[in-house]
């Protein structure tokens, strides 16, 4: 029993650690020398990368956000070759174990170790978990997901209905509608979507949150960041030699 309580730490903790890899803050400094974390709306995830450093950037994090849910819950079925666990398998046993791992996962993007524990909302990888728990019922969120933001253009609003919509989708379903785990498990996901976005509820309030067109331009607008200035290589000599001579005159 005492190895089972082990293995089951070890596989939290494992969890906990996939979700701080912090990726949109790694993809950011060491590809385009930019903190994610201080630009848009200040939040590592997917969205703001699209918003800041546009698609190539945001595909990337999304992908890898997305991999940290989906193996945080998929290893949890090693669980089942522990003795404790093969001997007496339960099905609400197994999702809890599952939602667990999940939970640790996204607390670890939230909080990543990883990255000062700054991160981001966990949407990403809450979706991978969720995906490697059971697909049907994401892919229903994903087609209300997907027509929110097609007639809104706000990202954070469509993650919100459909987290809502995943408890009811859970409630309905004939596979897992009967199982409590699942249905706790539906509620606290729409309950920490909300959470997490309460600033996002503050900005669509305020008519401050940004859009994203899926199939037109974007119309123009002031850019998220400030563009470098550009110099010619005789203002950046000029400047050198003024620099030294200062330099010089003050010794």
């Amino acid at each position: 029993m005492i190895l089972t309580y082990y293995l089951v730490i070890t596989l939290l903790i494992i969890a906990y650690l996939l979700g701080s890899i912090p990726s949109a803050v790694w993809i950011g400094k060491r590809y385009y020398g930019v903190d994610i974390r201080e630009h848009g709306s200040k939040n590592a995830g997917t969205t703001n990368m699209l918003r800041v450093l546009g698609r190539r950037a945001a595909i990337p994090v999304f992908a890898l956000d997305f991999l940290k849910g989906f193996v945080a819950v998929t290893i949890m079925d090693l669980a089942k070759y522990d003795e404790v666990f093969a001997n007496a398998p339960t099905e609400n046993g197994f999702y809890i174990l599952r939602f667990a791992a999940l939970f640790c996962a996204v607390i670890g993007h939230i909080f990543p170790i990883f990255a000062g524990f700054r991160g981001g909302k966990g949407v990403a990888t809450l979706v991978g978990g969720v995906v490697a728990v059971n697909a049907p019922l994401i892919l229903l969120c994903a087609g209300v997901w997907l027509i929110v933001l097609m007639i809104s253009h706000y990202v954070s609003l469509a993650s919100m209905i459909a987290g809502i919509c995943y408890p009811i989708f859970t409630l309905t379903s004939p596979k897992v509608g009967h199982l409590p785990p699942f249905i706790v498990f539906s509620i606290v996901v729409a309950i920490l979507l909300i959470y997490t976005h309460r600033k996002n509820i503050q900005r669509i309030k305020a008519g401050t949150e940004s859009k994203i067109y899926v199939w037109k331009r974007k119309p123009k607008s002031e850019p998220v960041m400030e563009p470098v200035k550009e110099e010619s290589l005789e203002e950046a000599v000029e400047e050198l030699v003024e620099e030294f001579a200062e330099d010089n005159k003050e010794a």
